[in-house]
């Protein structure tokens, strides 16, 4: 199963990219909960500290898509190396408000500019793959294999900065993150071999990547998912907290990831025969499906297993629409095409949470489990509706994707 990875991993120049962009990609996991730690530590308001960090997560959502375009037009190290200088200053004028008690306002202020912008690494190495194995049978598996990475942040990040934020100064988990983020940036800036050439004025001039109406379509598919994990992080908190078994709600966290991860792996290895659309609608609606137990458990212990089988759908979900997107789209904006689907994670993230939140408090947890079945749901409709926009167009196809696979 492992031997498509190792393969991928055997690209020239591809490890030092995958390393960097791994630390460069891992804040997005750490900066939002650092930052609510340390507003918690410094002011006692657990309130405060989610609002800053929501500000930060909306602002990295909006100006993600600007920032892909101007790397498709202008190369990705000529966009990092002005957008992590400015991370950085933010970051530092962010912990000086907080330790010196600067008006709060200059907290939402600096917490947002940082946010819009965090290196959008994640979405740069997937345009660095494409650039690097665009019609070979290595393409998909090193799609998955990101996705895969990006559960295993949300897995390490989150503990990391726990740990750091309660066993040290209340400063270290935020300052390691930002840290991780200038460092991580700047090593895979330096990665010249791999970068993809830039669009110039054909990026500039031609028209936005949502305008293809089939990344509207994936669009909506981000946002589910990005419901999906927001209301499940809120509801398993809270369903180990009604339970009496708070202690084990990480547990219950790491296992929704770790079933993504698995079944992430498992999917990228696979050389699939059915066209993409066809294999985003079925994995769609297996998660709706997948969703509907975790409405009826009320063991912690059965909980555990349920939340395992119902990430199995998660990474497939995301690895296909990155993947859909990468060929129906023009090439000179695949950058700022999967920028947008990360954009759409975040709002869907924001959504589900919020959403999630209020249930919990009139209703309880398990009905707050019904927003991930209702947004798997939707999407899946969606989908099913749009299969002709998720026709991939001859022309932006110059090899077969995957030997014996079908795209359109």
């Amino acid at each position: 199963m492992l031997s498509p990875y190792l393969h991928v991993l055997r690209t020239p120049h591809a490890l030092p990219m995958v390393l960097s962009a791994f630390v460069g990609r891992l804040p997005l996991s750490m900066v939002g909960l650092g930052c609510v730690l340390l507003i918690a530590s410094e002011t006692g308001s657990y309130g405060l500290g989610g609002a800053v960090a929501a500000a930060g997560a909306v602002t990295t959502a909006i100006a993600g898509p600007a920032l892909g375009r101007l790397a498709d037009t202008f190369g990705q190290r000529r966009t990092l190396l002005p957008v992590v200088a400015v991370f950085a200053a933010s970051g530092a004028a962010f912990l000086a408000a907080v330790k010196e008690d600067w008006p709060r306002w200059t907290l939402f202020l600096t917490a947002g500019l940082a946010g819009a912008c965090i290196p959008p690494v994640a979405s740069m190495i997937r345009v660095r793959w494409t650039h690097l194995l665009r019609g070979t049978t290595r393409l998909p598996a090193a799609l998955a294999m990101e996705s895969v990475v990006d559960e295993l942040v949300f897995i390490v990040g989150p503990v990391l900065v726990t740990f750091l934020s309660t066993t040290g100064h209340a400063t270290s988990g935020v300052v390691t993150a930002f840290t991780l983020a200038v460092v991580g940036a700047l090593l895979f800036a330096a990665q010249g071999r791999t970068e993809p050439p830039p669009h110039g004025h054909e990026a500039r001039k031609g028209p936005s990547a949502i305008r293809t109406p089939g990344l509207r379509v994936l669009f909506v598919v981000g946002a589910a998912v990005g419901s999906i994990l927001g209301t499940l992080e809120i509801a398993l908190v809270a369903f180990a907290d009604e339970v009496d078994a708070m202690a084990l709600s990480g547990v219950l966290i790491a296992g929704l990831a770790v079933g993504s991860m698995i079944s992430g792996i498992g999917w990228g290895a696979v050389h699939w025969k059915h066209p993409l659309r066809h294999r985003l609608l079925v994995v769609l609606l297996v998660l709706t499906v997948l969703s509907v137990p975790l409405t009826l458990v009320t063991n912690v212990w059965v909980m555990i297993p349920f939340v395992v089988v119902a990430g199995v759908a998660v990474s497939p979900s995301l690895i296909s629409s990155f993947t859909l997107a990468e060929l129906i789209v023009p090439r000179q904006a695949v950058t700022e095409a999967f920028t947008w689907i990360g954009t759409a994670l975040g709002l869907g993230v924001a959504l589900g949470t919020s959403m999630a939140g209020k249930i919990v408090d009139t209703v309880g947890a398990n009905a707050a489990f019904l927003v991930a079945t209702g947004s798997a749901g939707l999407a899946a409709v969606v989908v099913l509706l749009a299969q002709r926009l998720l026709h991939v167009p001859e022309e932006n196809i110059a090899e077969p994707v995957l030997a014996g696979e079908t795209t359109g």
